[in-house]
């Protein structure tokens, strides 16, 4: 009887199959673990502020904290006058991005300021607290008793200038009429006040401010409470209503002798691009500003409260595209 041989096995090319099967697999689990770098490079250019306000200080350690995150990607770090100027860098293409004031950006939409539809927000940073300084033996008490007094007001193109002209306004003042206003900046104003050249100086900046601490360690001086100015505040334009009552705590300015909470006012402050902004980079500085808030936050302690459930909110602006992508990316 005949006997039928099976087929001679070939076993080689099975076992490549599984053998190419198995490397496949294994490729699609350690991708997410290692992912190809696709993280943005080139360079942008951040507007910030004074060099001696809490802008420019927030500026580079986000600049330290991209490097960190995206080492391709370099940011070049501009200082300005304030909001207003930042605002208008933006629009004109001279910076990528800036911070800026909620209500600055609000008034320069309402004024029908050129290129303000091409405004679009990363992230609500932190809040400024509006800070009226004065010597300590000073008989001002209220924003009204500035009448006819040497005030520094900020500088032109400065979101200090422009909530300062409204805050004096909702205490029945005209800044170009009842005071005599200097239009200076936190690098002189702290100088001038101690050399007897002002008798009262505004300021609009994260706590605290570098300037005014230094000023509190060579010269007793006083905060004026601002807070009873909301009310009739509110009523000065659609910019209002970003002012919100606050308090500044003691330990703000640790140096000013016999501080107390000082009830006051704060605005919000905005990451701010355009719309032609690529959405990479934007995606990646929005998530640079959330990685950093720690360490931004041990120097800018007001940065502390930067997070994903505050940080979306920045109105009067839309969030950029390459913004929204990241907020929903740490969602899902």
């Amino acid at each position: 009887m005949l006997s039928v041989r099976s087929p001679r096995r070939r076993p080689v090319p099975v076992l490549l199959g599984v053998l190419v099967t198995l490397a496949v697999a294994a490729a699609l689990l350690w991708q997410p673990l290692f992912p190809r770098d696709e993280r943005p490079s080139g360079s942008v250019t951040l507007s910030t502020g004074v060099t001696t306000g809490v802008y420019a200080r927030y500026g580079q350690l986000l600049r330290g904290q991209l490097a960190h995150d995206a080492p391709g990607l370099d940011m070049t770090l501009t200082p300005s006058v304030g909001s207003v100027e930042n605002i208008r860098r933006l629009v004109d293409g001279e910076a990528d991005f800036a911070i800026a004031t909620a209500d600055s950006i609000a008034a320069y939409r309402a004024g029908g300021g050129e290129g303000a539809d091409r405004l679009r927000a990363c992230a609500r940073l932190y809040d400024d607290y509006l800070q009226l300084v004065v010597p300590a033996g000073s008989p001002v008490r209220t924003t009204a008793e500035l009448a006819g007094l040497r005030v520094g007001v900020g500088q032109d193109g400065s979101g200090v200038q422009l909530v300062t002209r409204e805050l004096l306004g909702a205490a029945g003042l005209d800044m170009d009429r009842d005071v005599t206003a200097f239009r200076q900046g936190i690098n002189d104003m702290p100088r001038m006040l101690e050399a007897g050249r002002l008798d009262a100086f505004f300021w609009s900046g994260g706590l605290p401010t570098s300037a005014v601490t230094r000023l509190a360690s060579r010269l007793d001086i006083r905060l004026v409470p601002l807070g009873d100015l909301l009310p009739a505040l509110a009523l000065r334009g659609p910019h209002s209503e970003f002012y919100r009552a606050a308090v500044m705590p003691p330990d703000a300015y640790p140096a000013i002798a016999g501080s107390d909470v000082v009830d006051t006012i704060a605005v919000a402050n905005l990451l701010v691009t355009t719309e032609s902004s690529d959405d990479a980079i934007t995606e990646q500085i929005t998530r640079s500003v959330i990685n950093g808030r720690d360490q931004i936050g041990q120097e800018v302690h007001a940065a502390q409260r930067v997070d994903l459930r505050t940080a979306i909110y920045t109105r009067p602006l839309q969030l950029h595209p390459g913004a929204r992508d990241y907020y929903r990316s740490v969602k899902s």
